[in-house]
């Protein structure tokens, strides 16, 4: 007959935390958010952790070069989606990784014979005022010259002007050869106050810019999380069909992470794509695999080589996998569970394999709750979905800017590769909706007071680290009435006039 577990399946609303002693040591700019983010053996340290315990959702709505560029900066990592051409992820990867290394590979490019209409509409697109114009259009045409703000004024030029004749030409122009280090295309920057410096190479070819910005990016940005060649960590989906050509790709793009998207992961299609992994590269390339909801399909995960494990099944926001195929288990119950085997196979082996908390983030104190119950970071899709920097657009929805988010597992992604259809090469219906979240603006902005209210609490509990938050934390279950008394109540609130009364 089935298995029936005996407790009722819990999500994080159903917690608190219960505060423990804090010494005066216990304030939040002592509090350390750096976690692992792949596999150790006891007594070693990780190959890869991150700085705050933040990763973005494996999602076309969320996850493209943009966001990984900026939550690296904030110490996290992005999972470039995988459901598009093996090309535009790889290249996604490539111009993330080229970022931080100072010599940017140039998104704004322009041939001379365009209008100052094609500037306006280059720099609506990208968001950049420095535009290259080259030979035929592209990064590694030959340079012509350069174009900033400063070389147009839109109130006093016909936009159908010719760049050409506004531009700054090449022989106007200071610019450096191609083996110029860092340090030299910096100096020339500040010796001749320039804000951005093409690198060409010996046949005039424009190869890199270098922006006067980047130079004080660390000294803005202290948690950044960068490789041992100074560039951004960025990590890439994969799926279990096409791996032996994407995986490949997404190397030698510079991918410093992996995961395999799946729907649901204590499968045998994620240990094939697992043994493929280890079969062709070893220990070298860090993959993690997932979702699992239970003991069973962690340590089956665990024992098949993942070098992290993703939890939860049915809780993102805009997930419908439970609605439809009544599958899934409460995010709070799974991660718990999924914890502990976590711990039972450090204690077998020796070996830590890092979970990922994905799905059921509702408030930021969510994420607190779920690394004291024993995550030791988290994935997030509609958290990020809604800044600056996700890949959709910005509209206006009866007055209130909102941007666009759908799932994986909607009609709109057609990310079926997600799904262990056998043979099929189609949804036959759909595990995810097409919505819209309110517009909530940077990421920096919103990923510091988000992380402002982990460090308060977890000092709320004398913890200082996520292992020691772990090790401390007393968490109680809450009842329905007790959830009412934690808000706002019986008041009459000043923003809308309303009385709450037993909301």
């Amino acid at each position: 007959m089935a298995y029936y577990f005996s407790e009722p399946s819990r999500t994080f609303s159903e917690y608190l935390l219960i505060p423990g002693y804090s010494s005066d040591k216990c304030i939040p700019t002592n509090v350390s958010l750096k976690t692992p983010v792949v596999k150790f053996k006891k007594g070693e340290e990780p190959s890869l952790t991150m700085n705050i315990p933040l990763t973005s959702a494996i999602m076309q709505s969320v996850s493209d070069d943009k966001m990984a560029v900026a939550l690296a900066k904030e110490g996290g990592i992005s999972f470039i989606y995988g459901s598009q051409s093996i090309e535009s992820q790889a290249a996604m990867v490539a111009r993330a990784k080229a970022y931080k290394a100072g010599f940017v590979v140039s998104d704004s490019n322009i041939m001379p014979d365009a209008t100052l209409q094609d500037i306006l509409d280059l720099k609506e697109k990208t968001g950049h005022s420095t535009v290259a114009v080259t030979t035929d259009g592209t990064a590694n045409g030959k340079l012509l010259g350069i174009v900033t703000s400063r070389d147009y004024r839109v109130s006093r030029m016909p936009l159908d002007t010719k760049v050409k004749d506004f531009m700054t030409p090449l022989e106007s122009l200071v610019y450096a050869p191609k083996n110029t280090t860092l340090k030299e295309a910096n100096d020339i920057i500040w010796d001749h106050k320039l804000n951005s410096l093409p690198i060409v190479d010996d046949n005039g070819k424009l190869v890199y810019m270098v922006f006067r910005k980047d130079y004080s990016s660390h000294k803005e940005n202290p948690l950044e999380l960068l490789d041992a060649s100074k560039r951004y960590v960025v990590g890439a989906g994969i799926n279990t069909r096409d791996f032996e050509q994407r995986v490949p790709a997404l190397v030698e793009a510079g991918a410093d992470v992996l995961c395999i998207d799946s729907s649901e992961g204590f499968s045998e299609w994620q240990k094939i794509t697992l043994s493929y992994i280890r079969k062709t590269y070893g220990d070298s390339v860090k993959i993690g695999a997932g979702n699992v909801v239970d003991r069973e399909g962690f340590l089956y995960l665990a024992e098949a080589g993942a070098d992290f494990v993703k939890v939860g099944i049915g809780g993102g926001s805009i997930c419908i996998t439970r609605e439809q195929k009544g599958i899934g288990r409460g995010q709070a119950t799974a991660l718990i569970e999924v914890a502990a085997a976590r711990d039972e196979y450090f204690e077998r082996t020796g070996v830590y394999v890092p979970i990922c908390s994905d799905g059921g983030i509702v408030h930021d104190y969510h994420m607190t709750l779920a690394l004291a119950m024993g995550a030791d970071f988290l994935m997030l899709g509609r958290y990020f979905s809604r800044f600056d920097e996700s890949p959709t657009n910005k509209v206006n929805v009866n007055g209130t800017y909102m941007k666009e988010y759908w799932g994986e597992g909607s009609n709109r992604a057609r990310n079926w590769q997600r799904y262990d259809l056998g043979g099929a090469q189609k949804l036959s219906f759909e595990e995810g909706v097409d919505s819209y979240v309110p517009y909530a603006g940077s990421l920096k902005d919103n990923v510091t007071l988000s992380l402002s209210k982990v460090r308060s609490t977890m000092c709320n509990c004398g913890a200082l680290t996520i292992p020691e938050l772990q090790k401390k934390a007393k968490i109680t279950l809450v009842s329905s009435t007790s959830i009412v008394e934690g808000g706002a109540h019986d008041v009459v609130l000043k923003d809308n006039n309303i009385t709450l009364y037993n909301k």
